[in-house]
């Protein structure tokens, strides 16, 4: 009865102090269920996306990535995340500002716009794209004419990446800049900055570590991307392949080992992004608690 009435009298007061009244036993089990569900869906496909592309030994595995094919899929990828993560960067701060700092006819609207590549499939935005730069499009012959090429090249990956990556960057700086309000603005203009100075020197200060987030997100989806990419790109081994899409064709030419390979990669670029994610929140956990207002 005493053992019993100890540990009743601990849980008491370990509820009090987290505010939580579930019973220590009804914690272990629910962070039980959620280690357990994080190891089943997430650490072992990832576990056996490494041991599948080491499975014949380092030698297979560097073959697949010194191949031309595999190069030149690294290479767009990244090309494409360079021009897509700055472009929605730049798109995200000045819709985040426009939504968060004014009053207007639309507003509504436009944040429901920004949040559609969520709703929408990415095969059905690069549908879209064929459907407006098609060679039946009304702007087909008139691109051919010109020598513009959208569709199965750079431009048409890189605009398929855009849409369905620029919701996070504006997504994640809009309630930040609402909840930060326009006060710190308004006192920079009352003291005679402009509104470069205003915006370099008093909101992106206060808006980093959001944007860093927002950017970080970014640039992994930007590179993950599959189903709007493989729409528009045409699958031109060498040319037009991501990272992602080389995966799918070396995979349905049973080159196992090539496509886990290739998969690895994408991996550790996920593992690299979590990674700077968590050194941010550990070194300037107070920075970024501070700046969102918590």
């Amino acid at each position: 009865m005493v053992d019993l009435s100890f540990t009743a009298a601990a849980d008491a007061r370990e509820a009090r102090a987290t505010g939580v009244s579930e019973s220590r036993a009804t914690r272990w089990v629910l962070m039980a269920l959620a280690f357990a569900f994080l190891a089943v869906f997430l650490l072992l496909p990832l576990v056996l996306v490494f041991a599948e592309a080491f499975k014949r030994g380092w030698g297979p595995y560097f073959d697949t990535l010194v191949d031309p094919d595999t190069i030149s899929a690294i290479r767009l990828t990244l090309l494409v995340a360079a021009i897509a993560v700055p472009l929605n960067l730049v798109f995200g701060v000045a819709a985040a500002w426009a939504i968060a700092k004014f009053e207007f006819k639309g507003k509504a609207f436009l944040i429901t716009l920004i949040d559609l590549p969520f709703s929408v499939s990415p095969v059905i935005s690069g549908l879209v794209y064929v459907l407006l730069f098609g060679a039946s499009s009304l702007l087909g012959p008139w691109l051919k004419g010109h020598g513009i090429e959208i569709l199965f090249a750079v431009p048409g990956i890189v605009l398929a990446t855009m849409f369905v990556t620029f919701p996070f960057v504006a997504r994640e700086l809009i309630p930040l800049m609402q909840d930060q309000g326009s006060g710190d603005e308004e006192a920079a203009l009352s003291l005679g900055a402009n509104g470069w100075q205003t915006f370099w020197y008093v909101t992106l200060p206060n808006i980093k570590w959001g944007l860093l987030y927002g950017v970080l997100l970014c640039n992994a989806r930007a590179m993950g991307e599959f189903g709007a990419v493989s729409v528009v790109s045409g699958h031109i081994r060498g040319l037009t392949n991501t990272m992602p899409l080389h995966v799918e064709i070396l995979y349905n030419e049973y080159n196992a080992v090539g496509a886990f390979a290739v998969a690895s990669l994408l991996a550790g670029l996920a593992l690299v992004t979590l990674v700077l994610k968590t050194i941010l929140e550990i070194r300037y956990g107070h920075a970024i608690a501070a700046s969102r207002g918590h």
